[in-house]
């Protein structure tokens, strides 16, 4: 379960990079809200599988409060899931 949610995270992680740096400039500098429209969707779709992901991993290893806390907030802050995801890589490994 650990690694599917490595993986979610890191593909989310990225989705919603591409959406701030990529699709927002884009609708907001050039006038092109087609990309803002599609990776939301496609975003947004990815952040309920990374939830999902999050609560069964949660369970499975018995994570606190406090760790699901830290995880669901690190997916809404640019870069921190691939920071989390090195430790996350040594301590399952």
């Amino acid at each position: 379960m650990i690694n599917i949610y490595r993986k979610t995270a890191l593909i989310e992680g990225f989705s919603y990079l591409i959406l701030l740096f990529i699709a927002m400039p884009l609708k907001y500098f050039f006038n092109i809200p087609e990309g803002v429209k599609y990776f939301g969707w496609i975003h947004g779709v990815l952040f309920l599988i990374f939830m999902v992901a999050l609560v069964a991993a949660a369970i499975q290893y018995r994570w606190s409060f406090k760790r699901i806390m830290l995880y669901l907030i690190a997916s809404v802050l640019p870069f921190v899931p691939l920071i989390l995801d090195k430790g996350l890589k040594k301590e399952y490994s």
